[in-house]
């Protein structure tokens, strides 16, 4: 037998571990595996790959008027809500939702009285829902977003008076 013989054999012998290697990490759920046999030494470990994927927003038709109910005044923006001393602001980045679930009802309203400790809104963040209670008892004033929406960390979110 000469050494190129060997050579094959060998890492057909190789390939072969690797493959029962393979699919005993198949078989048992791991992620890698190490083996030392006869000073040969194979390490088979799984890729991981993890993707996230979040909802596209539901962009509306933009609004002509506000409604008499909404307490957002026409004349402030952003900038004028964050610094308004009843603003909640989001403690982080994620999706804020008005309701536990679709087809729930709102946790709250433009002119409901809310309860320090009340849960106002959630934010999901890395597939957790966070739910943000109130700093405060008061009156909603204003909702500063639309459900399902992406918000950043400190933007103003609810206004409680």
């Amino acid at each position: 037998m000469t050494a190129k013989d060997q050579g094959t054999k060998a890492s057909t012998a190789e390939g072969q571990m690797i493959r029962e290697l393979a699919e005993l990490l198949n078989d048992t759920g791991l992620s890698e595996i190490e083996i030392e046999k006869s000073g040969l030494k194979i390490r088979v470990a799984k890729t991981l790959t993890v993707t996230a994927s979040y909802p596209a927003p539901a962009y509306g038709p933009a609004p002509t008027a506000a409604p008499a109910g909404d307490a957002k005044p026409a004349a402030s923006g952003p900038g004028d809500a964050a610094k308004h001393p009843g603003a909640v602001k989001s403690p982080m980045v994620g999706t804020a939702y008005r309701s536990p679930e679709p087809t729930a009802p709102v946790f709250c309203e433009v002119g409901s009285k809310v309860t320090q400790g009340d849960t106002l809104l959630i934010i999901e963040a890395m597939k957790t829902m966070n739910q943000i209670p109130a700093p405060r008892s008061g009156t909603v004033k204003a909702i500063l977003f639309e459900n399902a929406q992406p918000v950043e960390y400190g933007e103003p979110l609810i206004i409680i008076e």
